[in-house]
Order: C-alpha cells, then structure tokens, then sequence
C-alpha cells in the first residue's frame, strides 16, 4: 500500500550508501544507534493513518455508536462521503438500518422461504335427491377409500346410510385426509365425529329451545278438524288432543254439533321462530253436554301420562276405537244380511270405512295370535289381551312392520293398513272384541281402567297439577266474560 511509500524510500537510501561506503567512517555503535531508530520511525509511519483512512475510521466508530444505542437512524452525511471503498468483512457507514448492520455469523445459513398454511376448513354440502354417501364424499374431494375409513371406524357411523334431501354435512379437511364430520339431525340436533388416531369418534350438541305456553279453544260446527284448524291448530296437535280423550269418545261416531274444546301446550322456539309444538299440558273436551278434564302428569321416574284431576288414568285397557276418525259404515248386528253373500249372518264386530292405507292400531297392549289370511276375512291380525280379552282386525291391505305370529305389541302400534282383502265391497277395518271368548259389541263393552296415580306420588301429583288446572278455569272464565260483553253490546240500525 502506499502508505508504506516514503519510509521505503529512506531504507533504500541508508543501504545504498552502506554499500557505497558513504558512512563507513562512522563508528560503530552510531550505525547501530541509527537502524534502530530507523526501525522506529518505520514502525511508527506504518501505523499513522492516512486523512482517507481516518475518515473510514470515523465512519466506523458512528455505526458501532449507534449499533450499541439499538436505534435504526441514519449515518451523518460527512461519514458517508468516503472515497475509499470499504475494506472487505468490515461496517461501512450507509442508510442501512441496524438489523441489516448486525454482522452475521460464518456459518449462517440462508433464510428458509415461509410455505403457505395447510389448507383446514369446513366445507359444507347439501343432499339432493338421490345421493348417497359416496356421492357426497366425491363432491368434496374425498375417495371412496376415504368413505369405507370413516364408515369403519365406528359403529356410530352407521347412522348415516339413511340420507334425506335438504340435509346438511360439513367436513373438515387438511391436505386431502378428512379429520372431521358433522350433520344437522335436525335444527336441535347436531352430530359431530372427529378423527381420534385411527378412529372417529362422536359427539352431539343439542340445542335448547325457548319454551312459551299457549292456548286454543273451539267450538264444533262441522268436524273436529275444521275447528281446530279454524283455531290456529297444526294437524299433530289436533290428534294428540283426540288421543287423549279417545279411550272416553268415539271420534268417528261421538261428535256432535256445538260440542267444545280448550287445551294448554307448549310451543318451542329457536332464535325467534317457532320449531313445533310441545306436548298438551291439559285440556277439556265437552261432548252431548258431558265434560273430560284431562291433566298432564310426570312422576318421580319421568314417566308422563294423562290422568284426570282425580288421578285416574286416561288410558283405558283398550282404545275405543283402533282407527282414527273413520266413519262406522256397518254396526255390531247378529241378524245382518251379507252384503256379499245375500245371506243372513251374523255381524259380530262393528265396520270402519276409511281410506285404503289407513293406519291400524292395537287396541291394548298384548300377544299378536294370529296374522295371516283368514278365509272371508282375508288379511287378519288377532291379538290376545292377557286371558279374559281379545280383538280381531280384519281385511287388511297388509300388516305392519314386525308384526307377526308371536308379536307383542303395545297399544297405540301400528298393526296393519285398511283394506279390502277377503269378502269385502270396499277398503274397511272389521273390528271385533271378545271377552272371556263371548263376542261382544266394541261400542258398548265396559273397558277396563289403567292404573291411577300411586299413593307415594299423590301429595307430589297435587303439586303439579294444581297451576294447571287453575290456568285452564282461568281461560275459561276470561271467555265467558267476553263472551257476556259482547252479547250485552247494543247493536246500532
């Protein structure tokens, strides 16, 4: 370097005259005395800086200032004019900030590239008529072998192989693999299954709704039905009502013009709108002048049933009637003339016409003896009430599910559907009642009584029941005031 110029120079003159002899004369110890302090001054030109090289210096010294202070600013401008490049692997002054100035270690390796998340998300699908399952999995992505894992993993899985259009199913994904799964069973009831290992295992939520009682009350002008629509009642609720006072009304044959009803319920909403409705809490049923009062009742082991405000059972042994308002179209008669035989013979049952396919219900909890086809009764189901009582069901268009030879059933199951097999001109359930082997006419036999409520609950049945009955007589009450008012109102030509 040049810095190493002029000292250079003055060696190479004090050798040459050595050569030369030019100082020969001098003594000894003088010419030691003089390289010695040539030496000297080489060693001290040699580590003199240079104006350049002070200015870098001072550069120097501002970054690692400001390195130490853990500040990003900017170097002063004087610093940053600096001719001579920067020595290699060390700081030069520059609008760099800090982190950049931070030397690193040799053996750094480059900074990693950052990948984009996995992709995780719910993805939902609705079912349209005619999917399946492996269906629903192709449209998400996922393959069959995905499927027959799932499925597989849990017996709870399962109860997936019945869809319904307008269901809907969420999965969760991550990279193709499938680690999650819930449908709405419905707007209540939510069914989540998430991977666990190598199996999926289920969970529910279950939401709860808003309970609000209501009420409703009619009067009969032309059926059950219109009046109760008429009142603002769903279908579902009218049949619970008729329910529960059948095993005391015949609703095919009973009902009279001006007879009344009114019953307590709950509705049940979600966020604001209504799900459906609840059960009947307790109603009245005013049939030719007589009354039913029937209350709703839970006892100590959650077992709900209908008792009237006495604590007898609603429930008979029997139902009055095994179809739901069908019109009587050929009574008990022992001297009846057949209609398709044109012969007098003995009608020991009583004839429901009703619409091909009508439910069939069981009068009374029992053994089904016989279901098969009976000769002129065509398709028969008889079924044994312990040992005193049993019921016939005849000309059916074909039995429920499960029911055969053998069978117990309890009252209220679906048996069989209406129909014309056998001897018969038109669809229609032949219904007989035997007691103690002897027929007997299903409209006018005494049906045996269910149990009452126990003695251990009554003080508890009381409790219950009382709010109840006492909002049913306060409706009342509130109606026949209005009722009163308007007939007082004077009318104005």
């Amino acid at each position: 370097m040049y810095l190493f110029k002029k000292p250079m120079k003055a060696i190479d003159i004090l050798k040459n005259k050595i050569k030369n002899g030019a100082i020969t004369h001098f003594p000894k110890w003088h010419l030691l005395t003089a390289g010695a302090l040539g030496s000297l001054l080489v060693l001290f030109l040699g580590f003199t800086p240079s104006e350049d090289a002070s200015a870098t210096r001072s550069s120097q010294e501002i970054t690692l200032n400001i390195n130490n202070s853990n500040q990003a600013i900017r170097s002063p401008a004087k610093a940053t004019a600096v001719t001579t490049p920067a020595p290699e692997n060390k700081l030069s002054a520059s609008t760099e900030s800090i982190a950049d100035l931070t030397p690193k270690p040799a053996n750094t390796q480059p900074e990693s590239i950052s990948q984009p998340p996995r992709e995780s998300q719910w993805r939902e699908e609705t079912v349209k008529s005619g999917d399946s399952l492996s269906l629903i999995f192709q449209r998400v992505g996922l393959s069959d072998t995905s499927l027959y894992e799932f499925m597989s993993s849990s017996a709870s899985t399962k109860q997936l192989t019945r869809l319904y259009p307008g269901q809907t199913f969420a999965f969760n994904i991550e990279d193709g693999k499938l680690l999650g799964l819930r449908y709405q069973k419905n707007r209540l009831h939510q069914v989540e299954f998430h991977r666990e290992e190598k199996e999926f295992v289920e969970s529910e939520v279950i939401a709860k709704p808003d309970v609000r009682r209501a009420y409703r009350s009619a009067t009969i002008t032309n059926s059950l039905f219109l009046a109760g629509t008429g009142a603002g009642m769903e279908e579902s609720l009218i049949m619970e009502l008729a329910n529960i006072f059948g095993w005391d009304i015949d609703f095919a044959l009973d009902i009279r013009r001006n007879d009344n009803f009114k019953l307590l319920y709950e509705e049940r909403f979600l966020d604001g709108e209504k799900l459906g409705n609840g059960p009947i809490l307790a109603a009245e049923f005013t049939n030719q002048n007589k009354t039913y009062r029937a209350v709703r009742y839970t006892d100590s082991k959650g077992n709900s049933q209908y008792y009237t405000p006495e604590g007898k059972s609603m429930r008979k042994a029997f139902l009055r009637t095994p179809v739901d308002f069908a019109r009587i179209s050929s009574h008990f008669n022992l001297r009846r003339k057949h209609p398709v035989l044109n012969k007098i013979r003995a009608h020991k049952g009583t004839d429901y016409a009703a619409p091909t396919g009508t439910p069939i219900k069981a009068a009374g909890d029992g053994k089904v003896i016989v279901a098969g086809t009976k000769g002129g009764y065509g398709r028969t189901v008889i079924i044994q009430h312990g040992q005193t009582y049993k019921t016939v069901y005849a000309h059916m268009r074909r039995y429920g599910k499960g029911i055969r030879s053998g069978t117990r059933v309890k009252q209220g199951q679906t048996i069989g559907y209406v129909g014309s097999s056998g001897l018969a001109t038109g669809p229609h359930l032949h219904y007989e009642f035997h007691v103690n082997g002897a027929v007997k006419n299903p409209l006018t036999v005494k049906l045996p009584k269910a149990r009452s409520v126990p003695k251990a609950e009554a003080a508890r049945f009381k409790a219950q029941i009382k709010p109840l009955v006492a909002t049913l007589d306060k409706h009342q009450h509130n109606t026949q005031l209005a009722s009163a008012k308007t007939d007082s109102t004077p009318t104005t030509n």
